[in-house]
């Protein structure tokens, strides 16, 4: 079993900064594509941010020059960085990780969220 674990989330002032972990643990043989999702109350979950194992990035538009995404594959853990939040950046936050474990089996694997609120 593989279970991604988040860390990080909590209550920010507009314009301020968070950092988000997540971290893939069980039984992995290798970690490929990390990701970061939200779910804003209401509304359906969106990419926010991804990587590959290679290091390529991808944001939705909403957040670039804002987020930064970065991994450490040594870890199996993947990180967000959240600059000049803006209230509208409140939601659940999600880590995605495609994971091939020891069994070669490869699937993508669901954190169970962290809250991230923002206060404007």
């Amino acid at each position: 079993q593989v279970q991604p674990v988040e860390s990080g989330g909590g209550l920010v002032q507009a314009g301020g900064s968070l950092r988000l972990s997540c971290a893939a643990s069980g039984s992995i043989f290798s970690v490929n594509a990390m990701g970061w999702y939200r779910q804003a109350p209401g509304k359906q979950r969106e990419l926010v941010a991804a990587i590959t194992s290679g290091g390529t990035t991808n944001y939705a538009h909403s957040v670039k020059g804002r987020f930064t995404i970065s991994r450490d594959n040594a870890r199996n853990t993947v990180y967000l960085q959240m600059n000049s939040l803006k209230f509208e950046d409140t939601a659940v936050y999600y880590c995605n990780a495609e994971v091939t474990t020891r069994t070669y089996y490869t699937m993508a694997y669901w954190g169970k969220g962290t809250l991230v609120t923002v206060s404007s």
